[in-house]
Order: structure tokens, then C-alpha cells, then sequence
């Protein structure tokens, strides 16, 4: 009798990261990155206003659009782009998992920024919350931290998705470990 292995595709990876890794902190002094993607208008409103307030609390801000183009000689030019732009942060903020290939690039850039030690938080809308968990642990990183939006998001109005982000800004905060009330240093 031939014997033969059954392979489980749903199986935990032995290396797998379950820390949602290093917590943002303070954010005074630092530079959060956000990437953001060419389709998701939506991202970019929700973006443009936590960077808004993020800079109130002390931190710089830098913004990197992916591109579409992900494989062959285009591709790695992206690659590169996005490795530069990890370089130059201290905390990543990446989104939008609005859609299938959208979360998968996606998670696949916040597990680039967060392989680099950088505190990382994905941002996926509620239908591809589970998508995202999915692809964080088949990437080895079961913890990632991954932030919720409502959904539909992109079809609404700025208007309509204003409110949204100034409604996720403390859990968005929470959820990437930012110290909201850092202690004061007793003066010597």
C-alpha cells in the first residue's frame, strides 16, 4: 500500500508572528507613513484627515501611492518605491482593503512595512475584514493589527465619509497602540 502526505491549506505556519508588533507610542517627533492606493477615494479623504490630526499630536506625515503595475520590470520599481518609503517612517498606516486584489496588496505591503520593525496597521473595510486576517496569517504574521472601516465606503460622498474618519480616529489610535497621554518626564 502507497502512503502519501495530505496537506492542510488551512494550517497554522510554524513560524507564524502572533504580536501585532512594536505599539506606535507617542506620536510627537515621529513620521507615519500612509500608504494609499489609486482607486480608493475614500482612503484618501480618511487618510488626509488622520494625517490632519496625527500632525496636531507631533508627528510628520508622508503619503506613498501604489500602482497597479506590481509584476515584471514595473513591479519592481514599486517594490523599491514602497522599500524607500518604509525607510523613511516610523510607523505605517496602510490601506485600503476595499476589494479582493486591493486587500491582498494590501496586507502584502503592510507585511513588507512591518518585516521592517515599523508599528504597522492595516486598514480593510468590514467585508474583507476576514480576507485580511486570512492573508496576514498565511503571510506569517497572524497578528498584524488590522483596523476596521465600515462598508460601502468609496461609494459614498466626501461628505458622508468625513464623519467616518473623525468617528474611527480614537479606535484607529487604540488599535495601532498610539500613547494618547504620554507621561510627563519629572523635572530634574
Amino acid at each position: 500500500m502507497a502512503l502519501g502526505n495530505v496537506l492542510d491549506p488551512t494550517a497554522i505556519r510554524a513560524d507564524d508572528i502572533t504580536s501585532p508588533g512594536p505599539d506606535a507610542g507617542p506620536l510627537t517627533g515621529k513620521t507615519i507613513g500612509f500608504r494609499l492606493d489609486e482607486i480608493w477615494r475614500a482612503w484618501d479623504w480618511i487618510a488626509e484627515i488622520w494625517a490632519a490630526e496625527f500632525e496636531k499630536a507631533g508627528a510628520t506625515v508622508k503619503f506613498w501611492r501604489s500602482h497597479q503595475g506590481r509584476t515584471g520590470a514595473e513591479g519592481e520599481k514599486v517594490a523599491k518605491a514602497l522599500d524607500e518609503f518604509l525607510d523613511s517612517i516610523d510607523i505605517a498606516v496602510v490601506g485600503l482593503g476595499n476589494c479582493g486584489s486591493c486587500t491582498g496588496w494590501t496586507i502584502r505591503d503592510a507585511l513588507s512595512a512591518a518585516n521592517k520593525g515599523l508599528p504597522t496597521t492595516a486598514i480593510c473595510t468590514e467585508v474583507f475584514k476576514e480576507l485580511g486576517h486570512q492573508l496576514a496569517a498565511r503571510g506569517g504574521r497572524s497578528g498584524l493589527r488590522i483596523h476596521i472601516l465600515p462598508y460601502p465606503l468609496n461609494e459614498k460622498r466626501r461628505a458622508e465619509v468625513e464623519p467616518v474618519a473623525f468617528e474611527h480616529l480614537q479606535s484607529v489610535q487604540h488599535t495601532m497602540g498610539v500613547d494618547t497621554h504620554p507621561r510627563k518626564e519629572a523635572l530634574a
